[in-house]
């Protein structure tokens, strides 16, 4: 697969969009980056792999959702060793140089189990698990956001609803911790994201983690599925109007580009 170059006219910020190893939603993640004033390339992790170095040109890193190796040996398990096998040290030099990086779905599984989220270089306090019910779902789901998390890439959001597909989406803490580590990450506004409702079994009903920068996130939900109204679950009068999840891809684009007066003291290369 050749690398597929979003075009920009201004092409800063850039984002490394993954593709490969059964992602599928690499186009619509790059599109939102376009939209939201940014640029994308979306590269195949086998490119990746053959050159880690490249990832040095990027001003940030997005894995996209889908079904790695079909899930037949757990959401994100293999493309996450793959990644520290074979990639590892760009890996954590990328996360060192506070870049921003988001996964979505199955991203965000293979950012819990290269453990980067919730603690880097800490043994790993959250998993993802089977929903509750055992099913793979389909749906829209209402999110609560919380004002006082770090997580940058959230900053000033409104409560929003956003499509969820996933199997194995519910967050699940250390066990016989919970409430230690649950008590920890609220502490430092590391839960951006609950869902409203109990749908999957999610201890407290956590959507999205993120890391102690802010930087790092990883959602179930998939905000790139709801750029435009044109894709609500309601018809809209207008299709072109901004949807809910484009602010989350121009909030870190705003942040990258320094034109945020009040980011809580947060640095672009530090806290």
């Amino acid at each position: 697969m050749e690398k597929i170059i979003i075009p920009l006219k201004n092409a800063q910020p850039k984002f490394l969009v993954l593709a490969g190893d059964g992602v599928n939603c690499e186009r619509e993640t790059a599109a939102a980056f376009l939209h939201a004033g940014g640029a994308a390339e979306i590269v195949h992790i086998n490119q990746l792999l053959e050159n880690p170095q490249q990832l040095e040109s990027y001003d940030g890193l997005a894995l996209p959702g889908g079904f790695s190796f079909g899930d037949e040996l757990g959401s994100g398990q293999l493309l996450a060793l793959k990644i520290r096998a074979q990639f590892g040290d760009a890996f954590r030099d990328f996360i060192a140089q506070k870049k921003p990086v988001i996964g979505i779905c199955n991203g965000f599984q293979v950012l819990v189990r290269l453990g980067l989220l919730p603690f880097p270089d800490q043994p790993r306090a959250a998993s993802l698990a089977v929903n509750n019910h055992g099913e793979f779902m389909n749906k829209w789901a209402d999110l609560k956001t919380d004002s006082s998390s770090i997580c940058l890439w959230t900053k000033d959001m409104e409560d929003i609803s956003l499509p969820v597909r996933h199997k194995e989406g519910r967050v699940v803490l250390t066990p016989g911790a919970e409430q230690n580590v649950y008590k920890t990450l609220v502490k430092n506004g590391q839960i951006p994201l609950r869902y409203t409702a109990d749908i999957n079994g999610s201890y407290e009903r956590i959507a999205a983690l993120c890391d102690t920068s802010g930087l790092v996130l990883g959602m179930m939900p998939h905000p790139e599925a709801f750029v435009f109204q044109a894709t609500n679950k309601q018809r809209h009068h207008n299709p072109l109007e901004k949807g809910a999840g484009l602010q989350l891809f121009e909030n870190i684009l705003r942040y990258l580009k320094g034109e945020e007066s009040d980011m809580k003291g947060l640095q672009r290369h530090g806290t």
